[in-house]
């Protein structure tokens, strides 16, 4: 069963911190890549940060030194640890997995790459 649940959004002010978790079904957590993506009201979908299966991580510049991506491998659980957080990070966040390795020339912060997506939790940053 593929399952992706996300939880911890919520409301902070602008330096404030959030830790938001991903849930992955056994299946999903096998998969190459898991990532985190964001969507503003009126954006495109937009890569915050990636692991695949040999534990290298990338970052979204505008993320970079502030949010850290990591996984309890034994809770088949992702999580984005998000501190210093900017009004600009308003957005609803999404895990998502790719089952295989990318294509030559592809990127992880492109989300039609990716095959399984969980339902979203928002966060919203005042100023």
């Amino acid at each position: 069963q593929v399952q992706l649940v996300e939880s911890g959004g919520g409301s902070v002010q602008a330096g404030g911190s959030l830790r938001l978790s991903c849930a992955a079904s056994v299946y999903v957590y096998s998969h190459y890549l898991m990532a985190w993506f964001r969507q503003a009201p009126g954006k495109e979908r937009e890569g915050v940060a990636a692991i695949n299966r040999g534990g290298i991580i990338s970052y979204a510049d505008s993320v970079k030194g502030r949010f850290t991506f990591s996984r309890d491998n034994a809770k088949h659980t992702l999580y984005l640890q998000m501190n210093s957080l900017k009004p600009e990070d308003t957005s609803t966040y999404y895990c998502a997995t790719r089952r295989l390795p990318l294509p030559i020339g592809a990127t992880w912060y492109d989300p039609h790459h990716y095959n399984y997506w969980g339902q979203g939790t928002q966060v919203t940053v005042s100023s």
